[in-house]
C-alpha cells in the first residue's frame, strides 16, 4: 500500500490523467489527446521508477511534445480532405435547357446541359418553367442545382 506523500499522490495523479486522456481520446473522432496519454504513461514510469516529481513534469512535457511533432505531419495527413474530381464537375457553371418545368415543392425538373439530360432542382426554390436558360450553380447527388440564366 502506499501513502499520499508526493510520490503515493503523483501515482495517482499519473494514473487519472492517463485515463482521463484515454477517455477523451475514445469519446472524440480526431486525434485530440494521445500525445498527452502517452506523456501521462512515461511520467507515471518515472514515477514507478521513483524519479523526482520535477522530473517527471518534465518527461511529461517531452514525451507529449516529441509525440506531437513526431505525429503532427502523419495526422494532418490523414484529415486532410482530399476532393476528387469527377466528370459532372464539367457541368458546373454551365447555361443549360430546361426539358421539364422545375418545382421543386412536387419534386419534378429536367434540364439538358451540354446534351446530358439532368434532374434538376431551383437552388433559391423559384418554379422555373420549360424552355427557359438555367445556369448550374451545384451538384447534390445526381441533381444539378440550377438558377435562371
Amino acid at each position: 500500500m502506499f501513502s499520499l506523500t508526493s510520490g503515493g499522490a503523483m501515482l495517482v495523479l499519473w494514473i487519472a490523467l492517463l485515463i482521463v486522456f484515454i477517455v477523451a481520446e475514445a469519446v472524440t473522432v480526431q486525434l485530440t489527446t494521445i500525445w498527452f496519454a502517452l506523456g501521462s504513461l512515461a511520467a507515471l514510469i518515472a514515477n514507478l521508477c521513483s524519479a523526482e516529481v520535477w522530473l517527471q513534469w518534465v518527461i511529461f512535457a517531452a514525451v507529449s511534445l516529441v509525440a506531437l511533432a513526431v505525429t503532427r505531419p502523419f495526422v494532418k495527413k490523414l484529415t486532410v480532405k482530399r476532393i476528387q474530381p469527377t466528370n459532372a464537375d464539367r457541368f458546373l457553371g454551365e447555361k443549360g435547357i430546361v426539358e421539364e418545368t422545375i418545382d421543386n415543392t412536387e419534386g419534378k425538373g429536367l434540364v439538358k446541359v451540354k446534351g446530358a439530360l439532368w434532374t434538376a432542382r431551383s437552388v433559391d426554390g423559384a418554379l422555373i418553367e420549360k424552355g427557359e436558360s438555367v445556369q448550374v450553380e451545384r451538384i447534390e447527388g445526381v441533381k444539378l442545382m440550377v438558377k435562371k440564366y
